[in-house]
């Protein structure tokens, strides 16, 4: 008989078999992600006290007040750049010097995943408040691309080191 598997269970499955090597200590908290399908929430966790340190959501009001300074630098570097140059691409196509991530290329044009972006970056603003400044990454079992990957390199914007 085939059992059908549901994405949240395997999800969960991948999760916990990352969780048996992933711990957050006092000095270097692990940073959590969890992505509902409208939003995403991370919290820089301490496991040995068993506490959030700082949290930060897509609904935090807090959110809307954030500035998108760092989002239109961005943007800036996700504009093409003229082909007729020599040596602007390496051997797997892919431009030389440009910062920006191949899992988050449609930061600009996705809303959600903009909104992750800055999530990110309040978080890193929150955790360096509260003293942290280094971090292990918890994907949650998701794949590290879309807002998972915005959410990531906003912290690290943010000026959180992982």
């Amino acid at each position: 008989m085939i059992k059908k598997q549901y994405a949240n269970q395997t999800r969960m499955i991948r999760h916990v078999r990352v969780r048996k090597t992933l711990a957050g200590t006092p000095t270097r908290p692990r940073l959590a992600v969890f992505r509902s399908s409208n939003e995403i929430y991370a919290q820089v966790i301490d496991d040995v006290q068993r506490r959030t340190i700082v949290a930060a959501s897509s609904r935090d009001k807090d959110l809307a007040n954030f500035s998108a300074d760092a989002l239109d630098a961005l943007a800036a570097q996700e504009t093409p750049q003229p082909q007729g140059e020599a040596g602007t691409e390496n051997g797997a196509g892919e431009e030389r010097g440009h910062a920006l991530p191949k899992a988050i290329k449609g930061l600009t044009a996705n809303r959600r995943v903009r909104q992750a972006y800055q999530v990110g970056q309040l978080l890193a603003q929150r955790a360096k408040a509260a003293g942290v400044e280094r971090v292990v990454f918890d994907r949650g079992g998701y794949v590290y691309h879309g807002r998972v990957a915005a959410l990531a390199e906003g912290a690290r914007a943010g000026g959180l080191d992982f």
